[in-house]
């Protein structure tokens, strides 16, 4: 009999700097349901992967002095890059895709060809707002306080020929698709798409560009190319082989498969790919999974404000599995999470170290102690079982089924409230047994204990088996633990009770998961972040203060002009700066640098208007040309040194002469 087939993605990552934990938890979220699937003896695929192309890569390749492909590949395939991180997660993908792979670029071209051959795709021009982070054009009516309504950065005015995909022309199949079929899960974000997308209607989407090079030629008009979703979104089925020669399995059973995204993307993976596929003729994923996002302090994790956790330092410092395990715990799948080191540490030592750490160590130390590591033949049964014998066993035989509804729904942290329910029973049952004591009278004792101790094994055996998709190595030292053979940890066995042979050879090995002093291990971990963020700062040279003095006239001949500011980011690798877009009036963009991020973001400045030097001459800092200075303040304030920007009104016009 054929095995069932399952193809489960997760998003292509945008590889404009390192991927932070907010990506290693949408990462190890689909290996975990990709793990539970091969469980099961489904003939599984899992894509992940990059998508490279865009003007954020040709600005951030340029400022570094590299070519795009040197800049993506630099993160994708450079050390602690994409894959490494992939490697150290334990992540089991069976294919990785990148944009900039030929037969994606060939399968690209071909889908917008068919797509404008259909008459879906048109000529014409673009006017309005577009998000350069985010990829993304706005309507005025769609901006939020003028700015991108996805990211809430500044967005820029944007003019030039372009293609355009006929969304419109989808609009009631979405609807339809949305509203009465469970395609989009959770089903929360139904009413978020309806709402603010189709009911005041679909317009038809941009879909290629002219004002930039990097990116997929249309190759039958050169000076454009595709735009980043249409190249991005195809990706799910180009790495099946669709449209090109590499791959032969887009018509095997995989697709139509399932999507896992973050719940900022849903909107293009549930309105603009089933759309595209639609047009293609093609089948929609079988579900969109829009997760939640992991919050830092209550606020979305971002690399512009620096507030990104860096997941190598906490695998390294806590272990894979730990990590992972964390992350599927501790967050509802679905739902935004707030994330901090002193929860993850109190994870550890509470469901890790207290619970199944705990019943593993005193299982397997007392079958060494009482019986030399194994059991003796008939344990399984017991002449006068007790009550709680039957209860342990009840709930771990019936602890398969939960499980499964769970996972399959999309819901790991339920999974796995109901293995813990088994794993804290059956530490309860260990106190109800006293095992300690029964053994002070073995000729009387001897096969109530052993039959005891056969039971918190088997409990072990069957919460280890649907606890590998999370944790798969340290399962793999649990088993051997506890002598397991191979098959006592299939999917089958672990809805039997009695699979663990009564004399398997049980050891005490090392304690998977120690407790953690939380104190130390903050410490110890501030530490390391703080030696992670100085090895990425560059090498400064601190100058000494010059001696030679101004005069007076030499000041004077300073030339201070009203500059507004169009837009603000903070500069890569650098905790101070902040580059500044200027309007100084000349109808030429100014860019100056200015050290001042630990009192401002970026994004708070945007509109405002600044004093500046401008006749300055330019320098380098970080890389970058500062053409000028900006007017600042200095003073303290309850024994802290604090800066304000000298802001002018409004009202007054860029350029103006202030001084």
């Amino acid at each position: 009999m054929e095995k069932k087939k399952f193809y489960i993605t997760t998003p292509i990552y945008y590889p404009s700097d390192k991927l932070h934990i907010g990506h290693t938890y949408c990462t190890v979220a689909t290996d975990t349901l990709a793990r539970y699937h091969r469980l099961k003896g489904e003939d599984v695929m899992f894509l992940t992967g990059t998508d490279e192309h865009g003007q954020k890569i040709e600005t951030k390749a340029k400022e570094a002095g590299v070519t795009p492909k040197e800049f993506v590949d630099h993160i994708v395939e450079g050390d602690r890059g994409v894959k490494d991180l992939w490697k150290l997660m334990n992540i089991s993908n069976d294919r990785f895709i990148r944009t900039t792979d030929d037969y994606h670029v060939e399968s690209v071209q071909k889908i917008f060809k068919k797509m404008y051959d259909k008459g879906d795709i048109y000529k014409g021009t673009y006017k309005g707002k577009y998000c350069t982070p985010c990829e993304s054009f706005w309507t005025e009516s769609q901006l939020v306080d003028g700015k991108c309504p996805d990211c809430g950065r500044p967005v820029q005015d944007a003019e030039e020929e372009a293609y355009f995909f006929r969304l419109s022309k989808y609009a009631d199949r979405i609807r339809d698709l949305l509203e009465n079929t469970d395609f989009l899960q959770p089903r929360s974000r139904v009413h978020e798409m309806v709402k603010n997308f189709l009911d005041p209607g679909l317009e038809d989407l941009c879909v290629s560009r002219t004002s930039f090079s990097w990116g997929i030629p249309v190759d039958f008009d050169p000076k454009h190319v595709v735009y980043v979703w249409v190249d991005a979104l195809s990706n799910y089925i180009t790495a099946l082989g669709y449209d090109n020669d590499r791959y032969h399995d887009y018509d095997k059973g995989w697709w139509p498969g399932v999507n896992i995204v973050g719940k900022e993307i849903v909107r293009f993976h549930s309105i603009i790919w089933p759309a595209m596929l639609m047009s293609l003729g093609e089948p929609v994923p079988k579900h969109v999974f829009g997760h939640g996002w992991l919050l830092l302090d209550g606020g979305k994790m971002s690399k512009s404000k620096g507030n990104v956790v860096d997941p190598y330092i906490l695998a390294e410092k806590f272990g894979v599995d730990a990590l992972r395990f964390f992350l599927m715990r501790t967050f509802p799948f679905g739902s935004d999470g707030n994330f901090s080191n002193e929860l993850l540490i109190q994870t550890i030592n509470t469901d890790l170290a207290n619970d199944l750490g705990n019943l593993v160590s005193r299982t397997t130390a007392m079958v060494g102690k009482y019986f030399g590591g194994q059991l003796p033949a008939g344990c399984r049964s017991c002449a006068e079982p007790q009550p709680f014998d039957q209860e342990l066993r009840t709930l771990a035989e019936g602890l398969r089924s939960a499980y499964e509804e769970d996972m399959e729904t999309f819901a790991p942290h339920k999974a796995l409230d109901e293995v813990f329910k088994v794993i804290q029973r059956a530490n309860k049952y260990i106190d109800e047994n006293a095992p300690w004591a029964l053994a002070k009278d073995m000729e009387a004792n001897g096969a109530r204990l052993a039959h005891v101790l056969y039971n918190l094994l088997e409990a072990t055996r069957i919460c280890g088996i649907l606890l590998t998709p999370f944790m798969p190595e340290s399962c793999e030292k649990l088993f051997a633990q506890i002598g397991a053979p191979a098959e006592a940890q299939t999917w089958e066995a672990a809805a039997v009770w009695g699979a663990l042979p009564e004399t398997a050879a049980v050891t005490k090995g090392e304690n998977l998961f120690p407790r953690l002093d939380l104190d130390k291990a903050l410490a110890e971990l501030e530490a390391a972040e703080a030696e992670a963020k100085k090895a990425a700062l560059p090498a400064i040279e601190v100058e000494p203060q010059l001696t030679e003095k101004v005069d007076f006239d030499t000041f004077c001949k300073s030339d201070f002009r009203a500059v507004k500011v169009k837009a603000c980011e903070a500069v890569k690798k650098s905790e101070k700066l902040l580059k500044f877009t200027l309007d100084d009036g000349t109808g030429v963009d100014r860019q100056i640098l200015s050290g001042i991020h630990k009192w401002y973001e970026p994004e708070d400045l945007v509109g405002k208007t600044l004093i500046a030097i401008v006749n300055l001459p330019p320098r380098k800092m970080m890389g970058l040309e500062s053409n000028g200075m900006l007017i600042s303040a200095v003073h303290t304030e309850k024994g802290e040194e604090c800066l304000h920007l000298i802001m002018v009104d409004d009202s007054i016009p860029a350029g103006a002469k202030l001084c």
